[in-house]
């Protein structure tokens, strides 16, 4: 919502004081240099990526639409995940969680929590390392150093698609510059016309230096920024997941683990003590 309010804001300031200056807006309609500058950086970021990453890259706009990718409450729901998954092994034996692991769509403990059941990646990711839990993996040590280097991967992962689209905007000034010299190429094959025709020749050339740097740093990589903050919050999701699982591996009560699996958030998400011990107090009896 802020990125869409923002571009606007772009729009309306940039657009709105040009009109303003007396300067005519049909001016700056000019589609082929949009051709050239726009489609030559989607080709650009073709050729530089992977099948894989290019797929990445199409989702990675809609994703800085939305904007950080977890609240307040998403957090206070995947505690009481935490609490309620630790609780059942801690009464009844990792075997309990066997069911729910093996068959997480199913499971009614995730069940309980339709943001956490929704996100795949996040069920997997614990559900593996309870199941590595059941079968006797218990050194704290050595899930931590798994578990980071699997979080590790994972933020690569997403920081391959918001270097794309930043490479993409470093990439727009530049071919903004390519489209006016072609311009100006035009320009120069009409050079025996009047000055009213050749004036607005040059002013179309210009235009695509004025998109390549607009389009760049008033669009593209600010977007290419907000989906960096995205991914650092979808780290920080795993993060606290890790935080808790190792805490229950050193043998805290599930309240404690809980409580240090909170303590691994940023202080605008993180919910209060108070809250997650409201929230894990509501929660139904699993078995």
């Amino acid at each position: 919502m802020f990125v869409i309010i923002g571009i606007v804001v772009v729009f309306a300031c940039v657009l709105g004081g040009y009109v303003a200056m007396g300067g005519k807006i049909g001016v700056l309609w000019q589609p082929f240099e949009v051709v050239i500058i726009v489609g030559a950086a989607i080709g650009a970021v073709i050729v530089g990526n992977t099948k894989t990453n290019l797929g990445r890259i199409g989702k990675g706009f809609g994703k800085a639409m939305k904007g950080p990718a977890h609240s307040k409450d998403d957090y206070i729901e995947l505690l009481s995940v935490q609490y309620q998954i630790f609780k059942l092994a801690r009464s009844k034996g990792m075997l309990a969680l066997e069911s729910h692991i093996e068959n997480p769509d199913e499971s009614d403990l995730f069940n309980q929590f339709p943001g956490f059941h929704e996100n795949h990646h996040a069920v997997e990711f614990i559900c593996d390392y309870l199941r590595m839990m059941s079968l006797g993996s218990e050194s704290p040590h050595e899930m931590a150093d798994l578990m980071e280097e699997e979080i590790e991967t994972h933020h690569h992962e997403n920081h391959q698609v918001a270097a794309a689209i930043q490479a993409m905007a470093d990439a727009l000034p530049a071919l903004g510059i390519v489209a006016a010299v072609l311009g100006v190429i035009k320009t120069m094959g009409s050079i025996t016309e009047p000055p009213e025709v050749l004036g607005k020749l040059i002013g179309g050339a210009l235009v695509g230096t004025f998109l390549g740097v607009f389009v760049a740093y008033g669009m593209v990589g600010p977007i290419a920024q907000v989906l960096n903050a995205a991914h650092d919050s979808e780290t920080k999701y795993y993060n606290c997941l890790k935080a808790g699982i190792l805490a229950y591996l050193n043998g805290y009560a599930p309240a404690v683990c809980v409580e240090f699996a909170r303590k691994a958030l940023e202080s605008d998400v993180r919910p209060t003590f108070y809250e997650v011990e409201e929230a894990v107090g509501a929660l139904p009896a699993v078995g």
